[in-house]
């Protein structure tokens, strides 16, 4: 069965996985199988790359010998789902009719590449209003995706509308501006969404609250229905609640803190999904690869809220302690 035909959600009898399904968003210098063999060896269950030169409309053909080694690795057990990033260029909102066409034939190409790397989801960003009303772009999104999927490119892939900060003229910033692009489409083929931690945090869902978070998780269901959430990026936030601030941070580092994360975490509903780091890259000042870094905060935050000690021995849950409060940003 296609892919993008499995919407529905989970029969609620049916038990979550037993582990969250972790990856990050990795280079693809030199080949793309270089992305899968960092992902492994860093420990993670999957990865998220660019199928394509993310600042370039133009891209090269995919090389078949690459494809071969991509295949090959793709193939390591219980690896994936593998998730892609759209290109930045792309603007399914824009006013300007020409740029409107070169950013429908852009996602096209790119689903055509992820259907040819087995790549399950393709994360793209709504786009931006620019001086046209919000109402306007946002049914423009609409339009254009069903340009995009009235040919059907990619009949394994789905396309997922990723959540946004908000800075500017962005759309996306609120799961009601996704579910009207959602029920404006008239294409039959079904389109997720991405939620991204440090993106609806500065929004204004403040993610450090138990009460917070179930709110969002309720506007979720209201406006685009679960069963649409396929993806997370994980990422801490630089700027406070509401700031509107696109700056990812290290996990447990910045204003969202541990405890924001736990309450993810600790929702079976999203269980099996993958959750994709998209922090800083580099080393920290013990020479630790922060992705390796923040996989660990990650996988202790799974163990806290599962009540299970580092040795997998069962203990009795119990809460996080408080995060010290992080420190103002200028």
């Amino acid at each position: 069965m296609s892919v993008v035909k499995e919407l529905s959600p989970r029969p609620a009898s049916t038990p979550a996985p037993a582990a969250p399904c972790f990856g990050s968003h990795l280079s693809v210098a030199g080949g793309m199988h270089h992305a899968i063999d960092a992902a492994l060896r860093l420990g993670f269950d999957t990865v998220q790359v660019f199928v394509k030169n993310q600042r370039q409309w133009r891209a090269t053909p995919l090389d078949p010998a690459m494809l071969q080694l991509w295949h090959e690795r793709r193939a390591a057990p219980g690896f994936g789902p593998i998730v892609a990033h759209a290109s930045y260029l792309a603007n399914l909102a824009s006013q300007d009719a020409a740029l409107r066409r070169r950013s429908i034939a852009a996602v096209d190409d790119e689903l055509r590449r992820c259907q040819a790397l087995g790549v399950r989801y393709l994360v793209l960003h709504p786009g931006s209003a620019g001086e046209q009303r919000v109402s306007t772009a946002l049914r423009r999104v609409a339009a254009s995706l069903d340009r995009v999927l009235g040919g059907r490119p990619a009949p394994d892939v789905m396309l997922l509308l990723e959540t946004t900060a908000g800075q500017g003229r962005t759309l996306g910033r609120s799961f009601a501006e996704l579910g009207e692009i959602l029920s404006s489409l008239r294409s039959a083929e079904p389109v997720g969404v991405c939620v991204d931690t440090c993106h609806v945090f500065a929004a204004g869902y403040d993610l450090r609250k138990a009460s917070a978070y179930s709110e969002m998780i309720a506007e979720a269901q209201r406006c685009v229905g679960l069963e649409r959430i396929r993806c997370w990026h994980l990422n801490d936030s630089k700027g406070d609640v509401g700031s509107r601030l696109d700056r990812h941070e290290h996990i447990g580092r910045g204003r969202i803190g541990l405890r924001g994360f736990r309450h993810l975490l600790a929702d079976a509903r999203f269980r099996g999904l993958p959750m994709i780091l998209e922090t800083p890259k580099g080393q920290d000042e013990r020479g630790r690869e922060h992705d390796a870094v923040n996989l660990r905060r990650l996988r202790a935050i799974v163990r806290r809220v599962e009540g299970v000690e580092p040795d997998g021995t069962q203990k009795r849950p119990r809460g996080l302690p408080e995060p010290p409060a992080p420190p103002i940003m200028a």
